[in-house]
């Protein structure tokens, strides 16, 4: 098949057939990809607008943030290498640092919440765990607060002045001309990355390892993104495979970190039985997790399988061996 080439001077459709505005798509020939520059803004003018919400941000908040801070990281993997490597790497170190920050305010909701559906689950297994100091202390919710205390006061004055030195240097960024089809062929080496460690994960599943996984999945569904208009239903398809897969993925990490803060070690003289009991539920429940993790894994990251062919992209054929 002809090499496709790729003219100068790119279309931009403004106005969707309602005559609203809508996200900019780049238009070159017949690769578009949704315009990436005004959607990684917004990424940080949503976490700036969620950041002063309230004067101590709630859990939603908390989550959203991380989010967007995942979803902006996610952006400046894929478009690293064309733009500016000095101003995305401090962006990216920036983000990764509000994303640290948060870590600690949600963690400890997240593990309360996984004790308490365990309890709900096994009564009998918590009443004998009534004298596990870090368990309990885990279990109980912390008291309202209206005002932050000075460590989270610090944390939210260091988020706002990132987010805010970052959305000032985007402004500056030439994100907008970067060719179209350098942005799939970085999508596949997020795609190819991706089928490396689900490998490794399959062949000696560590936790560390699995957690990777998930952190470079989700980098490859955040970008798969902004190729919607090119095929909208294939990549949307593999959108939800890869969605699903990370879900899963999200759940088996959340109990691995709750039984790192719990401190459990076997063997250990002081373990209870009580505690080695409810040690086997969590790990079942993680066992449960990646049995519906690794089928959706094996539909997005199969060996042999390129990406290109799984999103039907056959017309697109650049001067490019990873094609």
């Amino acid at each position: 098949m002809k090499a496709l080439v790729l003219k100068d001077q790119y279309k931009i459709h403004n106005f969707n057939g309602l005559g609203r505005l809508s996200e900019l798509v780049i238009v070159s020939e017949n690769i578009r990809i949704k315009e990436i520059k005004p959607v990684l803004a917004k990424y940080i003018s949503d976490s700036q607008v969620l950041l002063k919400r309230s004067v101590v941000p709630d859990e939603m908040a908390i989550h959203d943030i991380r989010v967007l801070m995942k979803k902006s990281r996610a952006v400046l993997r894929l478009i690293g290498p064309l733009i500016n490597s000095g101003l995305n790497d401090k962006d990216f170190q920036s983000l990764k640092r509000v994303g640290m920050i948060m870590s600690d305010w949600r963690d400890t909701s997240v593990h309360r919440k996984i004790l308490k559906e365990l309890k709900k689950d096994y009564p009998f297994i918590f009443s004998h765990l009534q004298g596990n100091v870090k368990i309990s202390n885990l279990m109980t919710k912390p008291d309202h607060i209206t005002e932050p205390g000075m460590e989270m006061k610090k944390g939210i004055d260091e988020i706002d002045d990132l987010l805010r030195k970052t959305q000032y240097r985007i402004r500056f960024q030439q994100i907008q001309k970067i060719d179209p089809v350098k942005l799939i062929e970085r999508l596949e080496l997020s795609h190819d990355v991706g089928r490396k460690i689900y490998l490794e994960c399959i062949n000696n599943p560590k936790p560390e390892k699995i957690h990777e996984l998930r952190k470079r999945s989700k980098d490859f569904l955040y970008q798969l993104y902004f190729f919607r208009p090119i095929k909208p239903a294939s990549v949307k398809s593999l959108e939800k495979k890869v969605e699903r897969m990370t879900i899963f993925l999200g759940k088996y990490n959340d109990h691995f970190q709750l039984l790192k803060t719990i401190g459990y070690v076997y063997p250990d003289e002081a373990n209870t039985p009580a505690l080695d009991e409810l040690v086997i539920k969590i790990r079942e429940k993680q066992n449960r997790y990646l049995s519906r993790v690794w089928p959706s894994a094996y539909k997005c990251f199969c060996p042999g399988l390129r990406l290109v062919d799984i999103l039907g992209f056959k017309n697109i054929k650049p001067d490019n061996p990873i094609f």
